[in-house]
């Protein structure tokens, strides 16, 4: 338990535009099935969430869209780097997410890939998505909490 605690953690992509564009309710962490050139470029952290998405087929969740750019030393054992990439998690989860994704309207994202004792792991999260009212309102509150805080600098 103390090790998970301390565990070294080295966040290597990141997906703000999904926290723009969705609500986040909850959050796993899940491996991911990776060949040797893919880790390896995820280690040099030429990976790409923009356009991801994560769908459940067949009792097993997988990660359409991310691209991970060949290994340049790679040659013949690289991989298609839009291939579908198979995600790690139970049984019991993945059954839940799928649950929550067909009857209540959820969606699942991926928010960041991260480097935890030496693996790739993913933190996903069930979503729902934002209106454009919802984005705008989050940006005013964001846009008035900076003015509160320069006005506050300013002051000291």
């Amino acid at each position: 338990m103390a090790d998970q605690k301390n565990a070294k953690i080295k966040v290597v992509a990141d997906n703000r535009k999904a926290r723009h564009d969705y609500f986040i309710e909850d959050t796993y962490e899940a491996g991911m099935a990776l060949t040797g050139t893919e880790i390896k470029s995820v280690r040099e952290g030429r990976i790409q969430l923009k356009d991801s998405y994560i769908s459940i087929r067949h009792g097993e969740a997988w990660i359409k869209g991310m691209h991970i750019s060949p290994y340049k030393f790679g040659n013949i054992f690289n991989v298609d780097p839009e291939r579908d990439r198979k995600l790690l998690l139970h049984k019991d989860e993945i059954r839940k997410l799928y649950d929550k994704v067909r009857l209540k309207g959820y969606t699942l994202v991926p928010l960041r890939i991260y480097l935890k004792h030496g693996r790739a792991k993913m933190e996903i999260a069930l979503a729902k998505g934002k209106n454009l009212y919802d984005k705008r309102e989050t940006q005013k509150l964001r846009d008035a909490k900076r003015e509160m805080e320069k006005a506050l600098k300013l002051t000291r």
